[in-house]
């Protein structure tokens, strides 16, 4: 089964079907500058009066197969891109929006080319990554409930906006939340509409987040914060909030 396919039917926990229709470059005015920017997301989790409990999305179709494996905070392995730092912070619902120390954070994403490792050689992903684990990797959150890793920025692959898998458990291995982080379009659009010498060479992504699957029913609290440049690195900014 493709990709596609998998995203149509709506496997995993993928709520609803909808179309995977190409995203036309005339839908948002392309951005060409390669001067540092920023794009501001969600502020939920910023105050006990702002603290919405992220919303769930799927796992799949390649969720990390063993994550106590990648106790790292470097993930990159191999893969080569635009410098991209992620900080994540967790925050718990449950107690006034107060930093959730201590609990483990999975993340996984594609490498520039849209694939992700341990998995391929299928009609879900023709290159086979099978033998490696590149861009996948586990913190525990310290005491602001901050987790970082050092990555490449993500490419994208086509019917999904660009995207990071997170999956959050307590210190004692119990399942809090599975979500995602949905990208800023202008940031995305610089990087590989004037990236190539980074690697991206595929242009500008088809699917934006309104158009996206897994985002299309509403990203407002999942929208991340991005900021930096090209020839700089780029770096995340992300709160997420969980029911502990």
């Amino acid at each position: 089964m493709e990709r596609k396919e998998f995203l149509k039917r709506g496997f995993g926990s993928l709520l609803g079907i909808a179309a995977i229709n190409a995203c036309k470059s005339t839908d948002v005015d392309p951005t060409t500058s390669t001067g540092t920017s920023t794009s501001t997301g969600s502020t939920n989790g910023s105050s006990s009066s702002n603290c919405t409990v992220t919303p769930t999305e799927t796992e799949g179709p390649f969720p990390t197969k063993s994550p106590a494996n990648f106790v790292r905070k470097d993930i990159r392995d191999d893969r080569t891109g635009v410098a991209f730092t992620m900080n994540i912070t967790i925050k718990n619902a449950n107690a006034s929006c107060a930093a959730l120390s201590g609990a483990l954070i999975d993340v996984w994403h594609c490498d520039k080319d849209g694939n992700y490792s341990e998995y391929g050689g299928t009609g879900m992903q023709s290159t086979n990554y099978t033998s490696v684990d590149f861009l996948r990797g586990r913190q525990t959150t310290d005491s602001n409930g901050l987790v970082t890793f050092t990555s490449i920025f993500p490419g994208w692959y086509s019917g999904r906006a660009p995207h990071i898998h997170v999956h959050i458990y307590n210190a004692s291995g119990k399942s809090l939340l599975v979500t995602q982080i949905a990208f800023p379009y202008d940031i995305c659009n610089t990087v590989y509409t004037t990236g190539q010498s980074y690697g991206y060479t595929k242009g500008a992504q088809d699917t934006t987040n309104e158009r996206d699957n897994v985002f299309g029913d509403g990203y407002t609290n999942e929208l991340a914060t991005v900021s930096g440049s090209l020839s700089g690195g780029y770096t995340l900014t992300h709160t997420i909030v969980v029911s502990a």
